[in-house]
């Protein structure tokens, strides 16, 4: 199911495409993209190279997000067409969504997926347990039919051959208002001055910086590179950076083109919340440091030996070029 929120087609919505493409052409199926809401033609058009077909459901009723009237649009659909699978992005929406998608239909149902796939016909998962400390495969029971939410930035957004899907308008199932749920209005989740889930470079912190007044030697680097200032956890915890800057599964997933380390060991927890980065460059000390094993680059050296530095060779190059 596609994902938009207030004018734009959501991330994620892509993310699961890409992940549909590679999961039908591996079984012989066809790839759906299923949008549902008012006057989305526009929204249509950008995810014909995405999928075989677009179907489009345009109902005043569904301009904004209510879980019971797309519930009723969903449960119509995989009734009568009965695909193998469902992809849902692990979102407000989606986990508004899915669970009670699944019990009115009796569909098995696995949330907040990092990896999917079939063996034999059978859907295989793999998510998070312990806080994400391990990844745990495991095997749905055989059924028709399955509904499954993935974990943003879990999957690249991968562009293929273009599939030149056609667009499809379905009818809309909804015979009267929805009543039990009525959406008031839209409330913008308060942000910080910066948003790291939005930018191209981070540079990011943790117990390694030692004290709190070293974070300004970092935040120099970030201003030379043009990029932002992020943390792990335990600096969060200290109050020495606001909640928002925390990368991790308890905090934000990004996925820069350029994720800087510095003084991270590498949990589980912030590594999910980072693995899609384009580049991975890490600082460390301790060469067992487990960041160094999904790393591009590493540097097994002291970070306040290693940032002075790289913030020098910077200015130095900004100034002959």
């Amino acid at each position: 199911m596609a994902e938009h929120r207030r004018g734009d087609l959501r991330d994620i919505t892509h993310e699961m495409l890409s992940k549909g493409r590679e999961l039908a052409e591996k079984n012989g199926a066809s790839l759906t993209a299923l949008l549902l809401g008012h006057d989305i033609k526009g929204f249509a058009s950008k995810l014909t190279d995405q999928a075989n077909e677009v179907w489009v459901v345009d109902d005043l009723r569904l301009k904004n997000f209510n879980a019971e009237a797309y519930q009723r649009i969903l449960s119509s659909l995989i009734t009568e067409y009965k695909p193998l699978l469902t992809l849902i992005g692990h979102t407000a929406f989606g986990v508004d969504l899915a669970p009670r998608l699944a019990i009115e239909l009796g569909i098995p149902l696995t949330t907040d997926c990092l990896d999917i796939d079939f063996e034999g016909g059978v859907l295989s998962v793999i998510r998070q347990m312990y806080g994400g400390k391990v990844n745990a495969e495991a095997l749905l029971k055989e059924a028709e039919s399955y509904i499954v939410t993935i974990r943003p930035a879990a999957f690249e957004a991968k562009e293929g051959e273009p599939l030149g899907g056609e667009i499809v308008d379905v009818a809309s199932s909804l015979k009267e208002d929805v009543k039990n749920k009525k959406f008031i209005e839209y409330v913008e989740p308060s942000v910080g001055d910066v948003d790291v889930t939005a930018a191209e470079i981070i540079i990011a912190i943790g117990r390694g910086i030692k004290d709190k007044d070293n974070i300004t030697l970092v935040q120099e680097l970030a201003d030379a590179l043009g990029g932002v200032l992020a943390c792990s956890r335990p600096i969060v915890d200290k109050e020495w950076l606001p909640k928002d800057r925390q990368v991790g599964t308890s905090g934000k997933t990004v996925k820069p083109k350029l994720y800087i380390a510095m003084g991270i060991s590498g949990a589980f927890q912030h590594v999910a919340g980072m693995k899609s980065s384009d580049l991975v460059f890490v600082v460390n000390k301790d060469a067992k440091a487990p960041f160094f094993s999904v790393a591009d680059y590493g540097v097994i050296n002291d970070m306040f030996k290693i940032v002075p530095a790289l913030k020098n060779k910077i200015y130095e190059i900004k100034t002959i070029t």
